[in-house]
């Protein structure tokens, strides 16, 4: 259900946020019908020294921090594979990488493939605007039989969304191999400030531009389950970052599991977990 350049210019360019709402959700149905899938990370530092935990619900363990060495990188995701037996684990920025092997003069692709060797399944995200090279690294990612978990935004360069959004587009005409996009920025730009109204006209966009990804995600950890909610209903389709671990002073009406299940609900849609595979998750496996 491709938005023809017209349309999409005047959707981009009003301020009738209900309308591109509605139509980034008629894609997002085309696409997905009502079945929203959600994630539960497990995250632990790159830091040797740190713990490594993996509670029964979590469907993806992921490393995250910058590694300070290439060693450190191995024996961190070595030790997170032993840990997490059959869960998969994902690891570091794909930025993060390419600057390492800068700094050890090594090429991206031997250490991706290193990676792979100590046990890893998938580079954890690819900050579009932090990559040096992002069809060539993102390539090399599935050369070395990784897989890139999602593409991401850590800070947003401009106001122009339109343009970023059609850079992520052209950017998986020559990959293919982009799973989810995570169009709201990791961090805060204080040049481009960012209102609630912003992120749900940029999730919209992005289900509407960039439809050539199967998945448009957002972030319950960062973002919170309200906005969450709401971008279920403008073209996102997965939500990701929701915490494993179940309080229990808060009762099982408000741990995090049924908190997402029921906010899914509420937006209309059919909830379904998933593991970092993008697997559907059998209830015996929570």
């Amino acid at each position: 259900m491709p938005v023809a350049d017209d349309e999409l210019s005047a959707l981009a360019s009003s301020r009738d946020i209900i309308t591109l709402g509605a139509r980034a959700d008629d894609v997002r149905r085309h696409l997905h019908g009502l079945r929203t899938t959600f994630l539960r990370v497990a995250r632990v530092s790159a830091k040797l020294d740190e713990p490594i935990e993996v509670p029964s619900g979590a469907g993806e363990l992921r490393i995250e921090g910058a590694p300070e060495s290439r060693a450190a990188a191995i024996e961190r995701v070595s030790r997170a594979v032993a840990s997490a037996r059959a869960t998969p684990v994902s690891a570091f920025s794909l930025a993060d990488l390419e600057q390492l092997a800068a700094r050890e003069s090594t090429v991206l692709r031997g250490l991706l493939e290193e990676l792979r060797g100590a046990g890893l399944e998938l580079v954890s995200e690819a900050p579009i605007d932090l990559l040096q090279s992002p069809r060539r690294s993102i390539e090399e990612v599935n050369i070395a039989g990784l897989t890139l978990a999602r593409l991401t935004v850590h800070r947003l360069p401009s106001p122009d969304t339109v343009a970023l959004m059609k850079e992520v587009a052209a950017l998986q005409r020559d990959v293919a191999v982009i799973r989810a996009f995570a169009p709201l920025p990791r961090t805060m730009n204080a040049t481009v400030p960012t209102t609630g109204y912003d992120d749900v006209r940029r999730i919209a966009l992005a289900r509407l531009i960039v439809d050539n990804v199967p998945s448009i995600q957002v972030d319950w950890s960062l973002y919170g389950p309200k906005l969450a909610q709401v971008a279920l209903t403008v073209g996102a389709d997965d939500v990701d970052g929701v915490s494993p671990v179940d309080g229990a002073t808060e009762g099982p009406r408000r741990s995090p599991l049924q908190e997402v299940i029921r906010n899914i609900r509420a937006a209309g849609q059919e909830p379904v977990e998933r593991n970092g595979r993008f697997d559907r998750r059998a209830k015996g496996e929570r």
